[in-house]
């Protein structure tokens, strides 16, 4: 089956990134390190988070994944990540499905959908992206030190691909 959901306009996008680094200025970065274009307050350089904590502020957003306008469930998410990974994505929604703006329950639907899709990828990139880098690097310290089938003979064996 063909997939019929609308794919991101990468025009849109970078026109939002170019706006973005117009506004903050070309290689930006926050003094914790954040480099993420809409994460970053103006020229200031400072990010969103940076800029909470100072004044003392909770430094997560309560993002709505389905769009405000479609449902008021909410969950806490790093002001950077909502500003430069969860609501740029929604900018990418048709929008009329993100703005629903007569309480149409198929619209509504679609925004749980897009919402919930949106959420676990950012989960996924968030909770597991670094555990693979991490083992990779872990693969290649254990064969520079203990040779290329560091494996065998231990309990990790039992994980090796068989043949």
């Amino acid at each position: 089956m063909k997939n019929m959901q609308p794919q991101p306009n990468p025009i849109k996008a970078y026109q939002r990134k170019s706006t973005a680094t117009r506004r903050v200025g070309k290689n930006n970065r926050c003094r914790c390190g954040e480099t993420q274009i809409e994460a970053l307050i103006g020229r200031s350089g400072i990010c969103a988070e940076c800029l909470r904590n100072k004044r003392g502020h909770a430094i997560t957003d309560n993002h709505h994944p389905a769009g405000k306008a479609n449902c008021d469930a909410t969950v806490p998410i790093p002001a950077n990540d909502h500003r430069s990974v969860l609501s740029a994505a929604q900018y990418d929604w048709p929008k009329e499905t993100l703005e629903n703006p007569e309480g149409c329950p198929l619209r509504a639907g679609a925004g749980c959908i897009r919402g919930f899709i949106d959420t676990i990828c950012y989960l996924i990139k968030t909770l597991l992206s670094w555990i693979a880098e991490m083992l990779e690097l872990l693969s290649a310290l254990l064969i520079e030190r203990l040779g290329p089938r560091w494996w065998s003979g231990t309990p990790v064996a039992q994980f090796a691909r068989k043949g």
